[in-house]
């Protein structure tokens, strides 16, 4: 499909109006519609075939992904060159008008999707993690009755599982008061509705130290004997458990120190962040874009390793609080401050490197004219997360006093316009010749640096 067109007439600009009056209604409302359209389950459209409402998560995912076909089939088809209706086929202009906002209609609709399905799951999400948690508890009742055979059911097995169950009712009703946000996961889901990496290490360390404290409480209730209490209340002392607590304070606070990072580096619009749909576990390790980052990784395993080996210490010792040895602390420690160093060093303000007027094979070289295509050429136009073509659609370039929506071009598998790397935008008729800057907007609301081009006539 032809990107450009080195100018743009009357003929052009009607027979755009004229495909928008006629072919938009044959062409979306009769092909896509039809394509995700479905009934409610009983309905005549069959079970959960993606009219549900409220909060049905199988007719909500079957409706997103009917939707996400559907679209997928239409670009793949402007991709060909196929479905432009013949008021607009024989302009490259118009043609690119037309088919990006045919497109951003339709991903619209597939986001709409989406954020239905992401709340539909969201909030059937507290009954899985109550199901996980007590699960959790019989799986540490049956690991207990197989241990004890031979060596007898003691006081801290009976504590050790007292102390689970007070923490699962705990979760459960948790998990109940926020069950339209996530249940048990709810504290640990961050504003962009992503999983929080230093929010849920955090949780995981407050809730086993949590649980160790219960576990010494139970068995301080069962003591009968003074010197089995005076042994018990000393297993508290922070001389055993300093290594512990320094690690669970420095978590915690990092948790903290982080969502005040993120969020002032958003602010100052050195950091671009945009809502997902739904969280997702892989959100732990991942970035905004879903590729695997070594700072979050290794925050995690080395986290949970140390964890694990915590969680034997108490089970070796039940009457005391794990004595986490300073080295195992120091290697989390510094695990946490990488983690959070890579947080400081995660982003960037979009910035604009150049701007050229675009040339195809065949034409002459010249000035930018109102009518041509520019190229703008830099870093950081797409944020992390922001590949959906419902986010690509809403990013803007500011030309002069004139705003510009960046054109979707497709190609089969995706887009060739826009780029992290790459824009390009017609330059409109109501840019008045001359010097004027060049801004862009991106989806997350950023704006780059300005860039000066001059404009002839």
């Amino acid at each position: 499909m032809a990107v450009r067109e080195a100018g743009q007439g009357g003929a052009d600009a009607g027979g755009y109006a004229g495909a928008r009056a006629g072919a938009y209604a044959e062409g979306y409302s009769g092909r896509y519609a039809g394509g995700h359209t479905g009934g409610h389950p009983g309905g005549s459209g069959g079970d959960h075939a993606g009219g549900c409402a409220g909060d049905c998560p199988h007719g909500a995912r079957e409706g997103h992904r009917r939707a996400v076909a559907a679209f997928l089939r239409r670009r793949d088809e402007f991709a060909a060159g196929q479905g432009l209706p013949a008021a607009v086929a024989h302009s490259a202009s118009a043609s690119r008008q037309w088919v990006s906002e045919e497109l951003a209609q339709c991903a619209e609709h597939v986001a709409e999707r989406g954020r239905a399905e992401g709340q539909a799951w969201l909030t059937g999400l507290w009954r899985r993690t109550a199901a996980v948690v007590w699960a959790a508890v019989v799986l540490l009742l049956l690991g207990q009755a197989l241990t004890a055979v031979g060596a007898g059911w003691t006081a801290a097995r009976t504590a050790g599982l007292a102390a689970a169950l007070v923490t699962a009712l705990s979760l459960t009703a948790a998990a109940w008061f926020h069950r339209a946000r996530g249940g048990v996961l709810a504290p640990v889901i961050g504003e962009d509705n992503r999983l929080s990496t230093s929010r849920t290490v955090a949780a995981a360390w407050v809730l086993f130290v949590a649980y160790s404290v219960l576990v010494l409480a139970g068995q301080l209730a069962a003591a009968s004997r003074q010197r089995e209490r005076d042994a018990l209340i000393s297993g508290l002392d922070l001389a055993r458990g300093a290594g512990l607590v320094t690690v669970l304070a420095v978590l915690c606070g990092i948790a903290v120190l982080v969502r005040r990072v993120v969020g002032l580096r958003v602010l100052g619009q050195r950091l671009q962040k945009v809502r997902a749909d739904r969280p997702r576990a892989a959100d732990l390790l991942t970035d905004d874009a879903g590729r695997g980052t070594f700072a979050d990784i290794q925050y995690v395993v080395i986290s949970g390793v140390a964890l694990v080996f915590a969680a034997v210490r108490l089970a070796r010792r039940p009457e005391q609080l794990p004595d986490l040895p300073w080295g195992a602390a120091v290697v989390v420690l510094v695990s946490a401050a990488t983690y959070l160093a890579g947080k400081y060093a995660e982003g960037g303000r979009p910035v604009i490197l150049s701007v050229v007027r675009a040339r195809e094979a065949g034409d002459l070289d010249g000035p930018i004219r109102t009518g041509d295509d520019i190229e703008i050429r830099g870093a950081g136009f797409v944020p992390p997360g922001a590949q959906g073509a419902d986010r690509l659609a809403r990013m803007v370039v500011r030309v002069g006093t004139v705003h510009v929506h960046v054109p979707l071009v497709p190609v089969p598998g995706g887009f060739r316009n826009p780029t992290d790397a790459l824009l390009t935008v017609p330059v409109p008729a109501d840019v008045e010749p001359g010097r004027v800057d060049v801004q862009v907007v991106t989806a997350a609301g950023v704006e780059t640096n300005r860039y000066a081009v001059d404009v002839t006539e």
